[in-house]
C-alpha cells in the first residue's frame, strides 16, 4: 500500500515537472538564480565567525530547499543580502535581586531581498532571534551552539519571508 501512495504521488508530481513556477514545501520560485551576498556585521558587539556563521546558514536553507543557482552577479533573478545590526547578551534570569541565572544572547539581521520576477515581493525587514544560556556558563564556551540554533531560526524566517506564501 505505502509502494503504491509513494507511486501516485510521483504521478501526481509529473505534470509540475515542466513549470517554471513550483512549489515544494509551500515554497513558490519562479527565477532560476540568486545572489546570496555576506552579510556585513555592524552590531555593537563584533563575534568573529558570526557573519560567515549566519551566511552560510542562509545560504544552505534557501539552496537545498528552492533549487535555485547561485551566482555572484547582480542580474540575478534574486538578490539577498543583510546587515548584522545586534549581537548582545542580556541578563534575563536573577536570583536573590543579585545573582543572574540565566542569559539570552540575541542576533539581528535587517534584510534585504529584491525578487526581479516579483518586484512587490521583495522586501527590507530585520529579523531578531535570542537563545537563553545559563549565567554559570561563559558566552565562549556556548558561543558556537548558540549562534548555530539562532542561525538556524534565523534563516527560517528570512526563507520563509523570501519564498513561502503562506
Amino acid at each position: 500500500m505505502r509502494l503504491f501512495s509513494v507511486f501516485l504521488l510521483a504521478i501526481a508530481c509529473l505534470p509540475l515537472s515542466g513549470c517554471g513556477v513550483y512549489s515544494l514545501s509551500g515554497a513558490s520560485i519562479s527565477g532560476k538564480t540568486i545572489r546570496i551576498q555576506v552579510f556585513e556585521n555592524r552590531a555593537r558587539y563584533v563575534s568573529p565567525t558570526l557573519n560567515a556563521a549566519l551566511t552560510e546558514k542562509v545560504r544552505s536553507r534557501i539552496l537545498s530547499q528552492t533549487g535555485l543557482a547561485p551566482v555572484s552577479t547582480d542580474n540575478a533573478d534574486y538578490n539577498l543580502s543583510g546587515v548584522i545590526t545586534a549581537y548582545e547578551v542580556t541578563v534575563t534570569g536573577v536570583q536573590n535581586t543579585q545573582i543572574a541565572t540565566q542569559n539570552r544572547l540575541t542576533i539581528s539581521v535587517a534584510v534585504d531581498f529584491k525578487n526581479r520576477p516579483d518586484p512587490k515581493a521583495s522586501f527590507n525587514q530585520t529579523f531578531t532571534r535570542f537563545t537563553d544560556f545559563s549565567a554559570t556558563q561563559t558566552l565562549q564556551s556556548v558561543e558556537a551552539s548558540l549562534i548555530d540554533n539562532i542561525g538556524a531560526q534565523l534563516a527560517d524566517d528570512i526563507f520563509n519571508k523570501a519564498f513561502v506564501n503562506w
